[in-house]
């Protein structure tokens, strides 16, 4: 089997912002070439442009399934291929499941669980064509794991894509195809953001906070750090796990 090409070869979904914009910037400080997909062209072109230019924008909505498999088709062609695929883009509200209609379950299963089978898919038709191996990180969340108040059907999605992750580490083995997940705990993005808006949401953070035994919130880049260490040669012999980078919020 040969060997992946230099550069490297990346899509990372959701890297207008956050985590996956820090996932971007450091797989680039490698040498990658990175397809920064966003959900709007503005949050595209605004990524790219603090990555240089060996950034590759583009932006649509992954919760629709053609959409999807158009934007990954144009990120295979930009980049000629795929060596890494990472699944970041993710969504939720922190909301009472008794609350909740059924169009927002809609939503958040196709962002957090279909978004990711559908552009894994199509990403691994490529790198089996390719027979040069590859990697895969979906970013999760301990949610996922061991459930959450408040997010329900989030995290009945993120428990879907760790079980998805465990299934296609097996199947694509054979490959040379390493399939892994991150699940970060509360992280400083524009989702955790928005969903500490109000006029208690101080006292939720420190509430949030006091029950981290490393007492903050993690930032991007400590997530990042965790999901390139996944996707690169020191983690060649890891595959089908889930690691959670929560400062020992979840420790299981």
């Amino acid at each position: 089997m040969s060997r992946p090409p230099n550069p490297l070869r990346a899509i990372v979904t959701g890297a207008g912002h956050g985590i996956g914009l820090a996932v971007a910037r450091r797989l680039m400080a490698t040498g990658a070439r990175v397809a920064v997909l966003a959900l709007n062209p503005e949050s595209a072109a605004a990524a790219a442009a603090l990555l240089g230019a060996a950034a590759v924008p583009l932006s649509g909505d992954l919760a629709d399934a053609a959409t999807n498999r158009g934007l990954m088709e144009d990120a295979l062609r930009h980049l000629g291929g795929v060596d890494v695929l990472i699944n970041n883009a993710g969504w939720t509200r922190t909301t009472p499941f008794l609350d909740e209609a059924p169009d927002y379950w809609d939503r958040v299963l196709a962002v957090n669980l279909r978004a990711v089978v559908v552009s894994t898919q199509v990403v691994l038709r490529a790198m089996v064509a390719q027979g040069t191996g590859g990697a895969i990180v979906n970013v999760v969340s301990d949610a996922g794991r061991v459930g959450m108040a408040g997010e329900a059907v989030y995290a009945a999605a993120k428990g879907g894509v760790i079980a998805l992750t465990k299934s296609l580490a097996q199947e694509m083995a054979r490959h040379a195809i390493r399939v892994n997940a991150v699940a970060p705990g509360p992280t400083n993005t524009r989702v955790l953001a928005d969903n500490m808006a109000g006029p208690d949401a101080a006292a939720r953070i420190d509430r949030m906070i006091r029950r981290i035994p490393l007492r903050r919130v993690a930032e991007p880049d400590d997530i990042a750090g965790v999901v390139c260490f996944l996707a690169g040669p020191e983690a060649a012999y890891i595959t089908g796990q889930v690691l959670s980078a929560s400062g020992g919020l979840t420790m299981v």
